[in-house]
């Protein structure tokens, strides 16, 4: 089992409230748990936020080492003409 520390943290009193609420309600065995569960999903979500951030640079990357790109008038007059041609 990994070390404990406790630690005392500072909430608004909704919050507060909500978390007594939860544990009463039994959904939880105690408020330390609620937080718990919430810094892992917190973790993850900023892990996976991380990701997203990291592969969002890497596809930059890729686009500003491919050459150079055409001007956006170019590619706008060219999807109209395409899409008109369409109709």
């Amino acid at each position: 089992m990994p070390a404990i520390e406790r630690m005392t943290i500072t909430m608004p009193v909704e919050l507060a409230e909500t978390l007594r609420k939860t544990v009463a309600g039994g959904e939880y065995a105690s408020t330390s748990e609620v937080v718990r569960e919430a810094l892992r999903e917190w973790t993850r979500r900023r892990d996976v936020e991380r990701q997203d951030l990291e592969a969002l640079r890497a596809a930059i990357r890729t686009g500003l080492g491919s050459g150079s790109g055409l001007p956006a008038d170019q590619v706008f007059a060219e999807l109209r003409a395409r899409y008109a041609a369409k109709s």
